[in-house]
């Protein structure tokens, strides 16, 4: 009961329960009803006093919450009716905590499923990328119907040739051979329910596989989860079109290709290779080191090897290769550094440049002025001296020629060039091409 000025006059409730969950009673006595509810409730009261004081015919229900003891709040339906001509509001409610603990669950079990589609989602997206990026064939067959349910693309490469295969049957991908074996496969799996192997021939009967089967119930449905593997038990995977071509692009070239380990001896050639090198078979050339065919013996292979160290690569280094029958030819080598599973191989492109057009020779190098200067020396000074100055200038030239060939490696340089390390440097000195010499002769 509230009275004119909106303070609660008298209580009572339904049951003890309530009353002691709201700590009512004498509690709300002598306070206005706003403050025996929560604040965003208050608005809802000062309504409700509003429309019985109205005397409005179909008074509405509102629902407002009052502070409970340990924090929470109970809800509570109210409506309120006038209840005497001196302003007095009596008011009902009706105890809304049973509704609110079915909407609270109600809540609860729509998140629970929110996040358990969540979790089925992303494992479904996990399932889809691997099984569509696998490299070995899997595929998956409906053993009611024997027929392909599903198959990822490296299947679809080997079974069908690249085209789809959902929804044939499934002794139709293998050899006509293979598939009593495929029926007596999937009888056993349907009635044993265990793992399975059994040995076939692909359709042209020309590979022999082995399938790793798996039974499993999915939506009432018995599948058959089939993995491809090869004969001996690994795993199968179906060569891929383009690599299988660069290969063949490799093989045919007509640059020589030799793949070394790190030490320079041979792995692999081409058949380009085995024609320059006057050999007969590429086995020939197998084990050997390359530097056996090179134009200068220890002295090309280790620029070559020491540069892929410190570079992992190297461009049209020119040398020479001596077949066997002593053919010489005038080369080109371009060479990478790569890691295998093996461990670390390097690969050299080594291109004939015998028949290649002479330069322009207004695309040559400037020669030094030197060279000019001494043209004009004819005539005023003797022969001796011509010559003793044009040594100077091919002296020049061929130091540079080597320091450029060796990536600017002092020791290498000399080595090519036949001289000391000791001569080197004082001829780097006499011609000053020793502004980036750094350490001293040993």
């Amino acid at each position: 009961m509230i009275d004119a000025g909106g303070v609660v006059r008298d209580v009572a409730f339904g049951n003890d329960d309530l009353a002691s969950e709201v700590s009512a009673g004498d509690a709300w006595l002598g306070k206005p009803w706003p403050q025996c509810v929560t604040v965003e409730s208050r608005s809802k009261i000062e309504a409700l006093l509003e429309d019985a004081r109205s005397g409005s015919a179909n008074p509405r229900w509102r629902q407002v919450n009052h502070p409970g003891p340990t924090g929470q709040t109970i809800p509570v339906l109210y409506s309120a009716a006038l209840a005497g001509e001196d302003g007095r509001v009596v008011a009902f409610g009706r105890d809304l905590r049973a509704i609110s603990s079915l909407q609270q669950k109600l809540v609860d079990a729509q998140q629970s499923l929110e996040r358990e589609y969540t979790r089925l989602r992303h494992a479904e997206t996990r399932y889809r990328l691997l099984f569509q990026t696998a490299s070995e064939a899997v595929l998956m067959v409906d053993l009611s119907t024997f027929k392909i349910v599903e198959a990822n693309p490296a299947c679809e490469s080997l079974l069908g040739g690249g085209r789809g295969i959902t929804g044939r049957p499934f002794s139709q991908a293998f050899h006509a051979s293979s598939s009593e074996t495929l029926q007596v496969l999937a009888a056993s799996a349907r009635n044993t329910g265990r793992p399975e192997e059994a040995s076939v021939l692909l359709e042209d009967g020309s590979t022999a596989l082995t399938l790793s089967c798996l039974p499993f119930r999915q939506d009432g449905a018995m599948l058959l989860l089939v993995r491809i593997v090869g004969a001996a038990g690994t795993a199968y995977h179906p060569p891929d079109p383009g690599r299988a071509l660069l290969l063949r692009l490799v093989e045919n070239a007509q640059d020589a290709v030799a793949v070394t380990d790190p030490a320079g001896t041979i792995l692999v050639v081409n058949r380009a290779f085995v024609e320059l090198a006057q050999i007969p078979t590429a086995d020939q050339a197998i084990g050997q080191p390359l530097d056996r065919w090179l134009g200068r013996p220890g002295v090309d292979m280790n620029v070559l090897l020491a540069n892929l160290r410190q570079h992992g690569a190297l461009r049209q280094f020119s040398t020479t290769v001596r077949g066997d029958y002593g053919v010489s030819a005038d080369v080109e080598i371009s060479a990478v550094s790569m890691e295998d599973r093996h461990g670390i191989v390097h690969g050299f492109t080594i291109r004939n440049v015998l028949q290649r057009a002479a330069p322009d020779p207004r695309g040559l190098r400037e020669l030094p002025r030197s060279v000019s200067e001494l043209t004009e020396l004819v005539g005023r000074v003797s022969l001796k001296e011509l010559v003793r100055e044009s040594t100077d200038v091919i002296e020049r030239l061929c130091i540079e020629a080597a320091l450029e060939l060796t990536s600017d490696n002092r020791a290498s340089a000399a080595e090519m060039l036949g001289l000391s390390r000791q001569s080197l440097y004082v001829k780097l000195r006499r011609y000053g091409l020793d502004d980036l010499t750094t350490e001293e002769p040993a």
